[in-house]
């Protein structure tokens, strides 16, 4: 079950005015059995800033939202247990972007995937914005 605040910080992506972005690219087909790769660009803070997460959540058409995993500034990993066999969330310093990567995907997977920014901390006020969310089809034989 997602939690309140992550439901929060996707809700949060109206109207701000010093927006931190979270950019995701493109839309992407694949066949069941491929692997799957999403990358988010993040804007407005450092993937290494301990203060943050950068969460990976999906939803399927007709369906709550669900939690896939998230990276830490800290260089923390955490997983959804239903989900983490499967799913692996890495960081790109270099270019600040933060990578979803999914193994032998099923049809069951197809989802509107999102990137979002979870804060550890009350000194930073900004608002999280996302922008572009994935969207991936999964095409049957």
């Amino acid at each position: 079950m997602i939690s309140t605040s992550l439901l929060l910080l996707l809700l949060a992506a109206v109207h701000c005015g010093l927006c931190v972005e979270l950019i995701q690219i493109r839309s992407t087909v694949i066949t069941p059995g491929q692997s799957l790769t999403l990358t988010c660009k993040v804007s407005g803070y450092s993937v290494t800033d301990g203060s943050y997460c950068t969460n990976w959540i999906r939803q399927p058409a007709g369906k709550s939202l669900e939690w896939v995993g998230r990276m830490c500034g800290s260089g923390n990993t955490y997983y959804s247990e239903k989900l983490k066999s499967r799913f692996q969330v890495t960081r790109d310093t270099s270019s600040n972007t933060v990578t979803l990567t999914g193994q032998n995907m099923q049809t069951e997977d197809t989802a509107v995937y999102y990137c979002a920014r979870d804060p550890h901390s009350e000194t930073h006020q900004q608002h999280p914005c996302t922008k572009t969310p994935h969207t991936m089809y999964i095409i049957t034989e």
